[in-house]
């Protein structure tokens, strides 16, 4: 059995886009010595999410495509909000996603003190200043979007004080808020990043990798830039917020002494529909145990994916699917719920389970057990077949019987006779009712042995055709059923309605009395099978217990994105 991302250099190729086009006129006019050399730069203060991935598979992608290079290199300026969890996190989920770094591991804090020296370099040439006015004047002397700022009072002030300022911050002797370097560009500029822009902030928080050496820390719009000249990245691809940061990347390169001139190319981000792509947001969740975690298979990160069974090359074939375009737009959730059910479809065991029991007793069955032959994956030749124990005693659905029909509903009721999968035709002889309650308890049913199989010699005909399990033989289990976070395709887009009102109360549901075919009490943590007419589940890898499977619903048979383009093409 292959590895599920171990094909990564075969099956990762990015489609044509606007960026492969650039990547393409570089390399036919002999640009960047013919080296393609991307970068993925998260920031370790949350998990990476589904956004990322598109990301990841995009930098990674175009490096593998082109034999080129991609770097990890975390951006790890703002010590506040960074933890090395983080970091594991993200270098487990790029793993898993199947691309490797090799040797190309980096962060933004190995490079502080070339940071502080051409941050020097700028204010020796007149090009930045130690201000003294606080974030809120600041805020004021920018000006708006329909007029210009004002300089600040301290912006022509010599250089010698400046860089003497600039040492002292340094070396901790002003308090935080006190002093900022900015760079001296145009409070006039229509681009309101590039009116004197903050360099450096006193920050007198220990950082998670240099502890307490620097008090001060480099704004990210200097340090991305930098990064990327100094490791020599040749196309810096971001998310099209970064739109705006151009300008003042390139002024950055022009402005210091960095030993390449890299470029930033922006592509749109992922957003999709029932789902929030916001750290901060998605940390509310965790901080207020409104999730379980990370990890919950419910979020939207590469962990919580994971978890909930989806697999790599799904994700690599949504984020191919979905593309690389300029411009912003809502992906709907059903296309990544395709991509792993297309897969699914084609790899995942067939079992039967029944997740709310009802009990039927076939009233005429003699034996103790008969074993019968069921298909392991119809869509799989080489998947052979299995034995499934049939006994006096089975589960059913309970939604698979109404004791009053309604309209068009075809399967087991008083009288009528159904097909059990992979075994015989039955009919409903008698409801058993609770004596307190007249709740159905029991079904008595009769089986007819000459429909072994699930087909009548005489050529009667039935409407329906159910699944069930073994009472006796049979495994119980605990199963998981999940659904959308939120009950709306755009969660948080109103500001005047808090995203957490927008939880779906029943995105989980745990069921604790399911039965599932004897050969699943081996299922091993991290298998996937399609539990017939339910959905694909996936064996959870922390509440798992050998012997004791408990299952996640990865997604439900229902294909809604087939719907979707069938309605799109009507």
């Amino acid at each position: 059995m292959k590895k599920e991302n171990e094909v990564i250099g075969l099956e990762t190729k990015v489609p044509p886009n606007f960026i492969k086009n650039i990547i393409d006129k570089d390399l036919s006019e002999g640009k960047n010595d013919g080296r393609v050399h991307t970068r993925f730069p998260p920031e370790p203060n949350g998990y990476l999410h589904i956004g990322h991935a598109k990301s990841i598979c995009l930098n990674f992608g175009l490096a593998i495509e082109y034999k080129g290079k991609c770097n990890l290199r975390f951006d790890d300026t703002n010590p506040e909000t960074e933890d090395m969890e983080y970091v594991e996190s993200i270098k487990s989920d790029v793993r898993w996603l199947g691309f490797d770094w090799e040797d190309r591991l980096y962060f933004a804090s190995d490079y502080f003190d070339k940071f502080y020296e051409f941050a020097e370099h700028m204010i020796t040439n007149g090009v930045a200043y130690v201000c003294e006015l606080d974030e809120e004047e600041i805020r004021e002397y920018r000006g708006t979007v329909k007029e210009p700022g004002k300089h600040s009072p301290y912006r022509d002030r010599p250089i010698e004080e400046s860089l003497r300022l600039f040492r002292e911050m340094r070396d901790g002797k002003h308090p935080n808020g006190s002093l900022t370097l900015r760079a001296k560009i145009d409070m006039a500029a229509a681009n309101m990043k590039m009116r004197d822009p903050l360099i450096y902030r006193i920050r007198k928080v220990s950082h998670y990798r240099t502890g307490d050496k620097w008090p001060i820390y480099p704004m990210y719009d200097y340090a991305h830039p930098v990064s990327d000249a100094l490791e020599g990245i040749t196309h810096s691809i971001c998310t099209l917020e970064f739109d705006n940061n151009r300008e003042l990347y390139d002024w950055f390169l022009e402005h210091t002494p960095v030993p390449y001139i890299s470029h930033q190319y922006e592509f749109a981000r992922l957003n999709l529909t029932y789902t929030i792509m916001s750290k901060r947001r998605l940390l509310t969740l965790v901080e207020e145990n409104r999730v379980d975690g990370w990890d919950d298979p419910r979020m939207p990160t590469i962990s919580g994916l994971r978890r909930r069974g989806y697999t790599p090359s799904s994700i690599r074939a949504f984020a191919e699917r979905i593309g690389v375009a300029k411009n912003d737009s809502i992906v709907d959730i059903a296309l990544l719920e395709y991509c792993i059910r297309e897969e699914l479809n084609k790899t995942a065991e067939r079992v039967m389970a029944v997740l709310r029991p009802l009990k039927v007793v076939i009233t005429n069955f003699e034996e103790e057990v008969e074993y019968l032959e069921a298909i392991n994956n119809p869509e799989d030749p080489e998947a052979g077949t299995r034995k499934i124990p049939f006994t006096k005693e089975i589960y059913i659905e309970q939604e698979d019987f109404q004791e009053v029909p309604q309209s068009k509903f075809f399967r087991l009721a008083p009288g009528r006779e159904v097909r059990l999968r992979y075994a015989y035709f039955i009919k409903c002889e008698k409801v058993i009712k609770d004596e307190n309650t007249g709740e159905i308890i029991e079904l008595h049913c009769t089986y007819d042995k000459e429909t072994r199989g699930g087909s009548a010699p005489d050529g009667r005909r039935v409407k329906a055709t159910l699944h069930w399990v073994s009472a006796t033989e049979g495994v119980k289990s605990t199963v998981r059923l999940y659904d959308h976070l939120f009950t709306v395709p755009d969660p948080g887009s109103d500001p005047n309605i808090d995203f957490l009102d927008q939880l779906n109360p029943t995105s989980l549901e745990v069921l604790d009395n399911c039965y599932l075919e004897p050969s699943l009490k081996e299922a091993k943590r991290g298998e996937r099978y399609q539990f017939e007419r339910q959905g694909y589940f996936f064996v959870d890898p922390i509440d798992s217990e050998d012997g004791k499977p408990v299952f996640n619903r990865i997604v439900t048979l229902k294909d809604t994105w087939a719907k979707i383009q069938k309605k799109s093409k009507a």
